[in-house]
């Protein structure tokens, strides 16, 4: 799965599946634009990709994928020369009833997980088109399957499940390949940052066990692992799937 020399914008590369994924493009020789909007956190992932591999090339990019997508993609071409993957994983969730939640929720969630990756492969797409490169977009269990209070996270996830497979027929007569993860529970400061508290969430990664068919929650090292054989030539004949990474969470019907 050589991936040297190649160049990767992964988005939400400050914590959690992003940060995770951006040190394994580093480890495996790609250049690599880290896009986060928390300085501090950004710096911390940096450190993790050289790491990693002391002659990795990184480019940390402070941004708010709403509304910094065409700088992202034109700071990562004017650096590197070239754009081969491009990983949409920056993500945000909140919870709530529909009697309870506002609009206000509904597009804030589907600006970020929808609207963002939208841009951000529009202006990707061309340069995509020059090296015939790839998209990995991070969805989630939740884009598969219907959960309750959580409907605007949910339609954000299937909404950006058909998204990729609309994308990657367009993209298809020019070799740029387009494909999804979507993980299960994850161990990530996502929930934490979404309200929970600490003690909230030693529970709901508790009761989660039982949720997922092999007894267990997943890790950000395993999402990674899925999105860098999509990015890579492994996977040159795939494109328009969408991938549970979510130890048969997906599968499941609860009885």
């Amino acid at each position: 799965m050589s991936l040297a020399g190649k160049v990767v914008i992964v988005t939400g590369a400050s914590s959690g599946i992003g940060a995770t994924t951006a040190e394994a493009f580093a480890q495996h020789g790609a250049k690599v634009a880290i896009v986060g909007r928390n300085e501090t956190n950004l710096k911390t992932t940096e450190a993790a990709c050289k790491a990693a591999n002391s002659k990795a090339e990184i480019l940390p990019i402070i941004a708010d994928v709403t509304v910094d997508a065409e700088r992202v993609i034109n700071e990562t071409v004017q650096k590197f020369g070239q754009l081969d993957v491009l990983v949409n994983n920056a993500g945000i969730l909140a919870n709530g009833n529909i009697l309870d939640i506002g609009v206000e929720q509904f597009d804030s969630i589907l600006n970020t997980n929808l609207r963002a990756a939208f841009l951000l492969t529009k202006f990707a797409a061309p340069h995509l088109v020059k090296t015939q490169g790839n998209i990995v977009n991070v969805s989630s269990v939740a884009g598969l399957r219907s959960f309750p209070n959580t409907s605007s996270y949910c339609t954000s996830k299937a909404a950006l499940d058909q998204f990729t497979r609309c994308i990657a027929l367009d993209l298809a007569p020019k070799q740029v390949r387009v494909n999804s993860v979507n993980p299960g529970v994850v161990v990530t400061d996502i929930h934490k940052r979404s309200g929970m508290s600490a003690e909230e969430y030693a529970k709901y990664l508790e009761h989660h066990k039982e949720t997922h068919a092999l007894g267990r929650v997943g890790s950000t090292k395993e999402v990674a692992d899925a999105i860098i054989f999509f990015a890579s030539d492994t996977a040159s004949f795939i494109t328009g799937a969408t991938l549970p990474i979510d130890g048969g969470k997906h599968a499941m019907c609860p009885r």
